[in-house]
């Protein structure tokens, strides 16, 4: 306790001093990052703030945002803030244009918030470096860790080469972004809008800013102060879990749980080919992969609505069809992924998750869950974040938000990334919260059932309880 008090005390102290340095966030103003309906009163630009706030003279970071409202919605007040998830993706460059009726402004005035070092903000921390070793590794058949590792330091000393502080791009830091554009704009509180990682970030803003704050809408929000890597394949595993209950009863998947436990488990270690024709190339590769693309065919529709053709997909693998599931994990692969700032994701992981994570706990989930052991459940991990070499972020940051701002929360029961153990985790700890938990729904199910628009309700009287009008969504 003593320490944890230290540790608050060090943070209040570091905002302290942050505020009271001097240093007032401008706005740079820029064309449009998207197309708008003109009808529409639109400011784009960026915010520029310090990269390390305890040094306010040295370099800056421009932060991109867009702030649109229609011509009779409040200017101050009544202000929805959202950023998307991750870490490393972007929120404005997800957006190609914003119309008159558009669903962003459905509840009020709108800002669209890019997180530092993601695309479109300066810098970006890049890393096509890394995408190219994993290519790299399916064409020649070398180490997959071993190259991403080597490229991650390339990575690193290219960044830092341009006096890029890699420590700086983290949650708390984030946060203090969205506080310092509500302050250059001249807002009152906001109301706090989070998917996935980004709700994480927002429970942030409600720690070190609760001024700041009217109230939070979270999507399957991550708060960081959970073990995610500790706990990643155990989260796999209950999603799991839930699908299976719900094809139990259905004979054309007979003991779909044990089978797939079974087989599973059983190919552990083993390798398996097949002639994989990348994109523009005229020859054939011979490609080698394991349980991890397989299980990857499986995760990854964990997600929305995509969980119903879930039952279908195992059935096939079970009985080794694999070509037309492999080739999809494959073709994104060699896609690549120039959305996400992968040097962002670094930092915000390294800092917040693995430094605080325990390999020892993390390797005893693959005992417990034998099928799932070969999931490489994250592209960070304790390598890639010993060749990133940032500072782990004040230990506070691993203890529960405590507020009374009231929260709207969403969660899908198969969600295999943000459970909807960790919504409950939210909510225990924020008594004006409220929690919907949608039944067959994988990673953001959406706040809509039954043409009940939930968010609206919530917004026009956060402190009301909400009722649920379907039988498949319950409101805790």
């Amino acid at each position: 306790m003593k320490r944890l008090a230290a540790t608050f005390l060090f943070l209040l102290i570091y905002i302290a001093a942050v505020r009271g340095q001097g240093y007032q966030p401008i706005i740079e103003s820029t064309a449009c990052l998207v197309k708008y309906d003109a009808r529409l009163i639109v400011k784009s630009g960026y915010l520029v703030v310090p990269e390390n706030r305890q040094r306010p003279q040295g370099r800056k970071v421009k932060v991109p945002f867009l702030f649109v409202r229609k011509p009779e919605q409040d200017a101050r007040r009544n202000i929805s803030l959202f950023s998307t998830g991750g870490p490393g993706y972007s929120t404005t460059a997800n957006i190609d244009s914003i119309g008159y009726k558009s669903g962003l402004l459905k509840y009020g005035a709108t800002i669209l918030f890019d997180q530092r070092g993601t695309k479109r903000a300066q810098p970006c921390l890049d890393c096509p470096e890394v995408y190219e070793a994993i290519k790299r590794s399916y064409r020649t058949g070398l180490s997959q860790d071993s190259l991403a590792e080597a490229a991650a330091k390339e990575c690193r000393k290219k960044l830092t080469s341009q006096g890029i502080n890699l420590s700086a791009y983290n949650t708390v830091e984030s946060a203090e972004d969205i506080n310092d554009l509500r302050r250059a704009l001249q807002l009152d509180s906001l109301n706090l809008i989070g998917v996935s990682y980004s709700g994480g970030l927002m429970l942030t803003v409600v720690r070190n800013h609760p001024e700041a704050v009217r109230s939070l809408v979270l999507n399957s929000p991550l708060p960081g102060y959970v073990h995610y890597e500790e706990e990643a394949l155990l989260n796999i595993n209950e999603a799991l879990e839930q699908v299976f209950a719900d094809v139990a009863a259905d004979p054309a998947y007979a003991n779909l749980r044990s089978r797939f436990h079974a087989y599973f488990t059983a190919i552990t270690g083993k390798k398996f080919k097949l002639k994989y024709l990348e994109k523009g190339a005229r020859d054939s590769l011979t490609i080698t992969y394991t349980k991890h693309e397989l299980l990857g065919a499986i995760v990854d529709r964990l997600n929305g609505n995509q969980v119903k053709t879930l039952p279908v997909v195992i059935n096939d693998l079970l009985r080794g069809r694999h070509r037309a599931y492999v080739q999809e994990q494959l073709d994104g692969v060699f896609a690549g992924n120039s959305a996400e700032s992968l040097g962002m994701r670094y930092s915000v992981y390294c800092t917040e998750q693995i430094a605080y994570a325990d390999p020892g706990l993390e390797a005893a989930q693959e005992k417990t869950v034998p099928w799932l052991a070969g999931y490489r459940f994250n592209n960070v991990n304790h390598a890639i974040c010993a060749c990133w070499q940032v500072k782990p972020e004040p230990k506070l940051v691993k203890t529960p938000v405590y507020s009374a701002v009231p929260a709207l929360i969403v969660a899908g029961d198969i969600d295999p990334w943000c459970r909807p153990f960790y919504n409950q985790l939210i909510k225990r700890y924020m008594p004006n919260s409220q929690l919907l938990l949608q039944h067959g729904w994988g990673h953001t199910p959406g706040f809509k059932a039954e043409n009940v628009d939930y968010v609206e309700l919530f917004l026009a009287h956060p402190y009301q309880k909400l009722i649920s009008r379907s039988k498949d969504l319950l409101i805790e």
